[in-house]
């Protein structure tokens, strides 16, 4: 597993957690607009959750790219006998 592909997976599992780990968040205070922070820690996660499956979705095309591009450079290489 690349390093890259370790960051993906950390971006899609935090929300996860977060969201699990009740006991961080089951509060009333401090309240957001008059809103009691456990519903407004909750929406907040939705957005921060968008972006994170926004940003392991970008990794992770460039690591299929990267992948894509050794893999085309070592059956070049195969091909033309520098084996």
């Amino acid at each position: 597993m690349t390093p890259l592909r370790v960051v993906v997976a950390l971006c899609l599992i935090a929300p996860f957690v977060a969201m699990l780990w009740v006991s961080s968040y089951a509060r009333v205070e401090p309240k957001f607009a008059g809103m009691p922070f456990f519903y407004w820690y909750q929406m907040l996660w939705v957005v921060v959750s968008t972006g994170l499956t926004m940003v392991a979705y970008r990794l992770f095309q460039r690591d299929q790219r990267a992948r894509a591009g050794s893999a085309r450079a070592a059956s070049a290489r195969k091909e033309g006998g520098d084996l």
